[in-house]
């Protein structure tokens, strides 16, 4: 079973072939196809590094654009009357690994 590190939205995720995940949001409609700075990728016993990067190994495709949950952020400030609540949705992409 091959897997890969990729970069993107400035965070690193271990992938494998047909797996679904949620990455920071990338503009592309659903339905397009991705490609991936690829960081290392493994198939057993070989395993290949970049220095830094070995170029767009992966590939992907955007199955749906979202919003997380809301998270509520609170400042608060005892004995001088100050409260403020702010609420925040994260975007993201939700993208299918098609090929390593």
């Amino acid at each position: 079973m091959k897997i890969a590190v990729i970069k993107t939205g400035g965070k690193q995720y271990k992938v494998s072939q047909d797996q679904v995940l949620k990455v920071e949001k990338i503009e592309a409609a659903d339905g397009a196809s991705l490609k991936f700075q690829t960081l290392m990728v493994a198939d057993g016993e070989k395993v290949e590094l970049g220095k830094p990067v070995l170029g767009d190994l992966v590939e992907g495709q955007v199955v749906e654009q979202g919003r997380h949950d809301k998270i509520s952020v609170v400042k608060f400030k005892n004995k001088t009357r100050y409260k403020r609540n702010v609420g925040h949705h994260q975007p993201f992409t939700k993208v299918k690994i098609t090929k390593i």
